[in-house]
């Protein structure tokens, strides 16, 4: 049986304390309780749990303190933290996101939506680095044993997806608002996998910024058209409003000055291409097809 996950709860107002401990403690979870900073730093170093709810506003630290003294632990710096609080401000989230809190919640908030989110942070923790933080999609681990399993086969074909300029996007408009757009992609991805692919198809990621499509020959022409499709309008969303005119630009290739637009760059890779005897001589011969095709 698999070992329960223990979830620290820290609130300094009693009523919504006891609420989130009786809701959790029937979830099947084991729950640990704390009115103050200090009392949560004390027990995290006791018994790390695999999972805290944070309060911001408490009586002796703020919970933002809270979280900078965990990180600066190594043995509480990989606990993930989702924040709760009445603060509603951009800046306010902006600023817990940046500490690197998995999530943010502001009260009163639906506790169906708080318990699936609890759940789906602690699949991704169970899986440890096997997945992105940021797209929750499989990361190198996991996409090796996929590209293994094609070694030696011809039925295969792999579809190479790369957002570009990334590092330059994170430079003008900060790197909350490049995970977001990295995010989008995978999500715009997954979403067009469950409409054009099978069950048996699969998207992983090669780099943070660079996604494999492994499918098979008579389903990656779809795929390619139709992710070129929707990954090409949807550039200009991942900006902020006053520069999305300038993408939207036919041709365009800078948003302002020394600041490259982003591109999406797509390639396609067939097994019966050559005689591939490693996934090291996949993943080149599919990032030499993504270059550089523009969506």
């Amino acid at each position: 049986m698999p070992a329960r996950k223990t979830i620290l709860i820290v609130e300094d107002d009693p009523d919504t304390l006891e609420m989130l401990a009786t809701y959790f403690q029937a979830q099947g979870y084991d729950v640990l309780t704390a009115c103050m900073g200090e009392d949560a730093l004390k027990i995290c170093q006791e018994t790390p749990p695999d999972l805290i709810l944070q309060d911001i506003r408490l009586p002796d630290i703020v919970g933002y303190e809270v979280y900078r003294r965990l990180q600066r632990n190594l043995r509480t710096s990989r606990i993930p933290v989702i924040f709760l609080t009445e603060l509603k401000e951009r800046d306010d989230r902006i600023t817990g996101l940046k500490l690197g809190a998995v999530d943010y919640i502001t009260k009163p908030f639906d506790m169906q939506e708080l318990r699936l989110r609890v759940r789906n942070i602690m699949r991704r923790a169970g899986h440890g680095s096997l997945v992105s933080p940021v797209t929750g999609l499989p990361e190198t681990e996991i996409l090796d044993d996929r590209l293994r399993s094609l070694l030696g086969r011809e039925d295969w074909a792999v579809l190479y997806i790369r957002l570009a300029n990334v590092k330059a996007f994170n430079d003008a408009y900060g790197f909350v608002a490049g995970d977001d757009a990295l995010r989008a992609v995978g999500l715009i991805i997954s979403n067009t996998l469950d409409e054009v692919g099978s069950m048996n198809d699969f998207v992983g990621h090669l780099s943070k910024s660079e996604f494999l499509v492994l499918t098979v020959p008579d389903r990656v022409t779809a795929l390619r058209d139709k992710l070129t499709d929707r990954l090409g309008r949807a550039i200009q969303y991942f900006y902020p409003l006053q520069d999305r005119e300038q993408v939207a630009g036919e041709g365009q290739e800078k948003v302002k000055k020394d600041v490259p637009a982003l591109e999406v760059h797509i390639g396609v890779l067939v097994g019966d291409s050559a005689a591939f005897t490693s996934i090291r001589e996949i993943k080149q011969a599919a990032k030499e097809a993504g270059v550089p095709t523009k969506a």
